[in-house]
């Protein structure tokens, strides 16, 4: 009997360990927090997306509004178009609403961000969003810095 209690503890030790698995690989991959796909589409044009991804987060004053719903490249202005599925309860953003891509942390995943304008007409569905700001891309940073500090040192010879 004793042997037939211990095989049950180990069953539930093991059940509930594949469980926390199961809500680990969930919060990571972000299927949790998927809308149901409604609400209403709006793009944004951007020089530089840096990593941005397809199902990012789109927040406004830190509360997620939204996802990244396609992102495709303009030919012929040579940008990137950035489709953003807007949650339908959030239907009062103003039309001069800005978007700006941000990076979770140092190294952490990029979202885009929302910053409301003071328009008295709402974004509807399929309208665009003018005023953006594209990824800070660290690597263009320090080429500059690097490239800024020889300018420097051969001005000074």
């Amino acid at each position: 009997m004793q042997q037939r209690v211990m095989e049950i503890g180990v069953g539930m030790f093991v059940a509930a360990g594949m469980a926390a698995l199961l809500m680990l690989a969930l919060q990571v991959s972000n299927l949790a927090n998927l809308s149901t796909g409604k609400g209403y589409y709006v793009t944004a044009h951007f020089e530089n997306i840096g990593g941005l991804k397809v199902k990012a987060p789109v927040t406004m004053g830190g509360v997620r509004v939204g996802r990244v719903a396609g992102i495709e490249f303009d030919q012929k202005r040579y940008e990137a178009v950035v489709h953003l599925l807007i949650n339908e309860q959030y239907n009062r953003l103003p039309k001069d609403t800005s978007a700006s891509i941000f990076t979770s942390g140092l190294l952490g995943e990029q979202y885009v961000n929302l910053d409301p304008g003071a328009e008295d007409k709402y974004l509807v569905d399929g309208d665009r969003i003018q005023l953006t700001q594209s990824a800070l891309v660290m690597e263009k940073l320090i080429g500059q810095f690097i490239f800024n500090r020889s300018n420097e040192n051969s001005s000074e010879n």
